[in-house]
């Protein structure tokens, strides 16, 4: 079963510009502040909006350029809301090299959805990942903040099937 892909944003909050401002005002004061600014921002909002990063600049008196390259540097930081569940697959080495690679082209089949997409509904998201920890146990996912070891294709539809 495939599951169709998002394609859109969803509409603008009119009032998000002032929290990202509040976000980032309560924590300028903080050594490396850009950092936790944008970790704070995308726990409360799910991800980090174009619109957010030039009101962050201007509280932290950077560059726009400055934040949008932290931004996009960073994968662990969302560009556009993920889904409900996000499913993050590890692609290091050590789980690569046990079934990883076959585990993501199984996601991709199941679901219809590659690395970094998520389901019309806002449903689910599925990311990879390079590295949970579980080297031992490889391959390893993620769901939410669950490590599953030893996945399987059909443990993960079973972590899938749960997931919806």
């Amino acid at each position: 079963m495939t599951m169709p892909v998002t394609d859109s944003v969803p509409a603008p909050d009119p009032g998000r510009p002032y929290r990202v401002r509040e976000l980032a005002t309560e924590r300028r004061g903080l050594r490396g502040a850009l950092m936790p600014i944008l970790h704070a921002v995308q726990e409360e909002f799910g991800w980090i909006s174009q619109t957010d990063v030039p009101v962050i600049a201007d509280v932290l008196n950077l560059s726009v350029a400055e934040v949008h390259g932290v931004v996009t540097f960073y994968r662990d930081f969302r560009r556009e809301p993920g889904g409900r569940t996000t499913v993050r697959i590890c692609q290091a080495e050590a789980c690569r090299s046990v079934g990883g690679v076959e585990l993501a082209d199984h996601a991709r089949r199941t679901t219809g959805l590659g690395f970094g997409e998520t389901t019309y509904d806002g449903r689910l998201t599925v990311d990879e990942v390079f590295c949970l920890g579980n080297c031992a146990l490889g391959p390893a996912v993620q769901v939410g903040d669950k490590v599953h070891g030893r996945a399987t294709p059909a443990r993960l539809d079973a972590i899938l099937g749960e997931a919806r």
